[in-house]
């Protein structure tokens, strides 16, 4: 399937080898090793990710995954994005690799595919592994928790911590709720040296990614536009106080009218969807608040 894949955000195959019962893929080298190799248990002699790396790494993984979805063709789902398969060049630059549990994504009037659970504990959506029925929104719900990987540093399932914390998206999902606890997400490693505004914005996008309702979740092509705005801009507002996460009725009023505008120019538009995904965010919250 890789041979017929080609995108910058995806790693190249340079060829095979088959001698008798041996399989052998040859891809191109990458630098940098894995994301897990500069994001989780790091040696201490080793330089932590900045926040802008991070941001850039989360928005060129979002990208091979909209290719994916919306360009290959026929479309793919991913099925295993995990940090180890998120390769990286000498620029740190990301390329998605290891493409065994790839399935062909439906076509037609069919909405899913039905498949054997496979995948890594930890990343997989919670209705794919009840009901084995894959669909690209399951990549999204993966890919919710690598975002919350490179915000904090912690790994998907870690059994050395605390009960209470060994599932990082269990840990997490108290916290989506309250823009004052942001802060406790982020990777001590960082030092506290990241945008306010920006970790708000990426907290919204890995909630949204993270939704226990698959169609509540965006579309990769949404999450890339969100994400093109940190990659791109995050290095502002370093230490400035961050905006409230929870928008005001006047401010989710003004979002919907902007959504409806002609956009002058694809910064504008960006800068839309980024804000979309977290009145997106809080409105849900806020429904799920008053059904209970």
């Amino acid at each position: 399937m890789l041979s017929l894949l080609h995108h910058p955000n995806l790693v190249n195959l340079i060829g095979y080898c088959a001698d008798g019962d041996q399989r052998l893929l040859v891809y191109e080298f990458m630098a940098r090793g894995s994301l897990e190799d500069h994001l989780l248990d790091i040696p201490l002699d080793q330089k932590p990710l900045s926040w802008h790396t991070r941001m850039k790494i989360a928005h060129g993984a979002a990208k091979g995954l909209e290719y994916l979805h919306d360009k290959a063709n026929p479309p793919v789902i991913y099925r295993d994005l995990k940090s180890p398969n998120i390769l990286l060049d000498k620029d740190f630059n990301p390329k998605l690799s290891d493409f065994g549990l790839a399935k062909l994504s439906p076509v037609g009037d069919n909405v899913h595919v039905s498949s054997r659970v496979m995948g890594t504990y930890g990343y997989c959506a919670p209705e794919y592994a009840r009901t084995g029925q894959l669909t690209v929104k399951s990549d999204v719900y993966s890919f919710g928790v690598v975002m919350l990987e490179i915000i904090t540093g912690r790994r998907a399932i870690d059994t050395s911590r605390p009960t209470h914390e060994q599932n990082l998206t269990t840990w997490a999902q108290p916290m989506f709720k309250d823009q004052k606890r942001f802060s406790e997400l982020v990777d001590p490693l960082l030092r506290g040296e990241y945008p306010g505004r920006a970790l708000n914005q990426a907290v919204a996008v890995a909630a949204m990614c993270l939704q226990e309702d698959p169609l509540v979740r965006p579309m990769m092509a949404d999450v890339v536009m969100a994400l093109n705005v940190l990659a791109t801009g995050c290095e502002d507002n370093v230490g400035r106080s961050s905006p409230s996460f929870r928008l005001s009725q006047q401010n989710d009023e003004q979002i919907q009218d902007e959504q409806k505008t002609d956009y002058d120019s694809d910064a504008e538009r960006r800068h839309a969807v980024a804000q979309a995904i977290r009145w997106g965010s809080s409105n849900s919250r806020n429904s799920k608040h008053l059904q209970t």
